[in-house]
């Protein structure tokens, strides 16, 4: 078996690195989308008598992107190549170690914790930041397209 040239391995090595920061933004974007679906679920309910409010911890959940995407010797070998990535459980859709019940901040009679005021304001900054990320990896995509067709 020939060893495989020098610099088939620097490409490799190359675009593993052009392509980790746009791994690292679909994940922002997948987990985004998971807190505003928590925050859309809350405001759906927010008549619903008895019901917790829910918010999705956004930073725990990238951290556990992060530390799955990192190298280890110790990350399960549940993968098929080992170059594919694993999802962790918040973003496979078990999203309950990062979904956790938002603080009520007026007690109401029909023991629901919904502050509508809260929520709105949550979805909207959440909503920005979806969309900062999204333009983010279309700007990215482009300057690689760019580099590619040598512009």
């Amino acid at each position: 078996m020939a060893a495989e040239p020098l610099f088939l391995h620097a490409e490799a090595h190359m675009l593993d690195k052009m392509t980790n920061r746009l791994d690292f933004h679909g994940s922002a974007l997948l987990l985004r989308s998971e807190r505003q679906r928590a925050i859309a679920s809350n405001i759906a309910n927010a008549d619903t008598p008895g019901y917790v409010a829910r918010d999705f911890k956004f930073a725990d959940a990238m951290r556990a992107v992060n530390e799955a995407q990192a190298p280890s010797p110790l990350r399960s070998q549940s993968v098929s190549d080992p170059r594919h990535i694993p999802l962790p459980a918040a973003a496979s859709g078990s999203s309950d170690s990062t979904l956790g019940y938002a603080l009520q901040t007026q007690p109401s009679l029909d023991n629901n914790t919904v502050d509508m005021d809260r929520e709105r304001a949550a979805f909207v900054d959440n909503a920005v930041r979806y969309e900062a990320t999204l333009r983010f990896i279309n700007g990215q995509s482009k300057t690689m397209l760019s580099a590619i067709q040598g512009q």
